[in-house]
């Protein structure tokens, strides 16, 4: 039983964040604006180095996606603690896969992420590995 309040849980948060992100997303004025793209990505971090990921971001990363055309949906941590020392989840929202494609290309060859990556790894890897999925809203979900 457990297990599944976990899922629940996490199925709560994702339908909290996709509430908020649509509430960002509608035009002003009530206009229909177009289906977005969403990007869920999992971090698995080398060991001990969670905490350095998530000053990476906190402090660098956002700025740099957003500058780069990014919408951040939000971030999550696993409840449980051990999980939370391995993992971490994310979501971005895109006007289409091709302006994904281009946002993660800029991002990556910006000078300033380079430096900022660079400095983060001095003492080793903060990421064993990146799982991404690409995502399109439902018909009936409430966000688009």
């Amino acid at each position: 039983m457990f297990k599944h309040w976990k899922s629940v849980s996490v199925a709560a948060s994702l339908a909290i964040a996709a509430c908020v992100g649509l509430q960002a997303h509608q035009a002003e004025g009530g206009k229909k604006v177009e289906p977005r793209v969403f990007e869920m990505r999992t971090y698995y971090a080398n060991k001990g180095k969670m905490e350095a990921l998530h000053a990476r971001f906190r402090d660098h990363t956002n700025k740099l996606f957003v500058k780069h055309g990014m919408t951040l949906i939000g971030y999550w941590s696993p409840i449980d603690a051990k999980q939370a020392e391995e993992k971490m989840v994310y979501i971005l929202a895109f006007p289409s896969k091709e302006a994904a494609d281009k946002s993660w290309a800029d991002f990556r060859n910006d000078p300033e992420w380079k430096k900022v990556r660079e400095a983060s790894e001095k003492d080793g890897p903060l990421v064993a590995k990146v799982e991404s999925v690409f995502l399109t809203a439902t018909d009936y979900s409430p966000i688009k």
